[in-house]
This record gives C-alpha cells, sequence and structure tokens, in this order.
C-alpha cells in the first residue's frame, strides 16, 4: 500500500506542530516558486535566494496562522514573499522597478534558476495562461496589476504614479483580481 502524499494544508498543520519532514517537504514544493517571484523583484541572486530562506523561516514560524479557507497555500506563500521582497526594498530605500525585472524579462530568465525540463515546461504554461488572461481584462486593471504584483508598487505608489485616486485604485486592483481569477477558472 502506497504512503499518501498529505496535501499542503495537512503539511502546515504538521509543520505547525515542529514536523520537519513536513516543512522539508512544502520547502520541495515551493521553494522554487517563491525564488521566482523574489529574483523578479529584486533582479539579484544572492538576496532573492536569501530572501527565499527568510521566507521560510516565516513559515515554520507561522504555520500556525494559515486558515485553508481564505486560500491556498500556493497564495499564502506569495502574499508572504511579495510582502517580504517589499520590505527588503524598502530597507535598501530602493524603487522596486530601479532593481526588479519586467513581466517579459522575468520570463526570458530560464537560466536564473535550474528546473527540470517539465517544471519549466509548466511554468512556462502557466506564464503564458496568466499573460492571455491579463490581455483579456481592461486596460485600466491589467496595469494596476501589472505594477502591484510584477513591479512591486504599493497601492498608494501606483496612485501616485497614474494621478489616480487610492480608492480608484485599489477598486481597480480588487475588479482586475475578481476578473483574473474567473478567466483563470474558466480554463
Amino acid at each position: 500500500m502506497r504512503d499518501l502524499i498529505p496535501d499542503d494544508a495537512a503539511l502546515l498543520t504538521l509543520i505547525a506542530q515542529a514536523q520537519t519532514s513536513a516543512f522539508n517537504q512544502l520547502y520541495d514544493r515551493y521553494n522554487r516558486l517563491v525564488f521566482s517571484i523574489a529574483i523578479s523583484m529584486l533582479g539579484d541572486r544572492a538576496v532573492a535566494e536569501e530572501a527565499t530562506l527568510d521566507v521560510f523561516v516565516q513559515v515554520w514560524r507561522r504555520a500556525g496562522t494559515y486558515r485553508a479557507d481564505q486560500g491556498k497555500v500556493s497564495t499564502w506563500l506569495v502574499a508572504i514573499t511579495r510582502h517580504h521582497v517589499i520590505d527588503i526594498l524598502r530597507w535598501q530605500k530602493a524603487r522596486p522597478e530601479s532593481h526588479g525585472l519586467g513581466w517579459d524579462e522575468a520570463t526570458l530568465q530560464d537560466g536564473l534558476v535550474t528546473r527540470a525540463a517539465e517544471e519549466n515546461a509548466e511554468l512556462s504554461l502557466q506564464r503564458e495562461r496568466v499573460r492571455e488572461a491579463l490581455s483579456h481584462l481592461p486596460s485600466d486593471q491589467s496595469e494596476v496589476l501589472m505594477l502591484a504584483y510584477f513591479k512591486g508598487h504599493s497601492h498608494s505608489q501606483i496612485a501616485e504614479v497614474l494621478a489616480q485616486p487610492l480608492g480608484t485604485i485599489k477598486t481597480r486592483i480588487r475588479l482586475g483580481m475578481q476578473k483574473l481569477r474567473q478567466l483563470l477558472e474558466e480554463e
């Protein structure tokens, strides 16, 4: 009888109980995702590697705070990563766009992270799906999503850059994310 592989939420429950084997499994599943987000926003491999480790230290410490009813584990990890990288950028007193890679540049940087051929193909397909879905959004919504999630801008920075009220920016991001989620789920 084969051992069942625990799902992500179960792994986090075990991590909250200080189970290192569960932590190792979660790290193996998601370290490339966390690193790719960090490298795309930071543009510096060494800092991105350090940020990846920092994120997983936070996961170890905060595993008990994860709530499955509020989103998937991958979404939770992406949020922790984004917030941590933004903190690093603020600490460096640097604007995110001065060091980060743009969406198109990040897609072309396959040499940054060594991946198995299947994983690389899967990531390319996912990127293509997201890019295709973004192209179906109204331009004002796709623009704010690009600035927020691929350039690392805060909502207030986006409002300043686009000379729009903060409430308008937040509404566009919320509506854009809802439409993006709907488009991706329809596939």
